[in-house]
């Protein structure tokens, strides 16, 4: 079995120009989509999600992470003076 292309053939289209553009005021054709969701997310009943309190987390731990390092860096650049 054959699939059916997902756009249309552009010979077989009415009001499209050379190079596949259509004239002001016409319709393009149809083509598959695959963007966006069909119903919208519900907003969370808590300001303060589990996936919210776990990001700020993950990013505190990052900072602290960086933090040590450059501090642990500075000393031994100064340490090797």
């Amino acid at each position: 079995m054959t699939a059916i292309p997902p756009d249309p053939d552009p010979s077989q289209v009415p009001d499209l120009e050379p190079g596949g553009g259509v004239a002001p005021g016409s319709t393009p054709p149809d083509s598959a989509q695959t963007s966006g969701i069909s119903d919208p997310e519900p907003r969370p009943r808590r300001r303060l999600t589990p996936a919210t309190i776990a990001g700020v987390i993950a990013v505190i731990l990052f900072a602290l992470l960086f933090v040590t390092t450059a501090v642990v860096l500075v000393l031994n650049v100064l340490d090797g003076s």
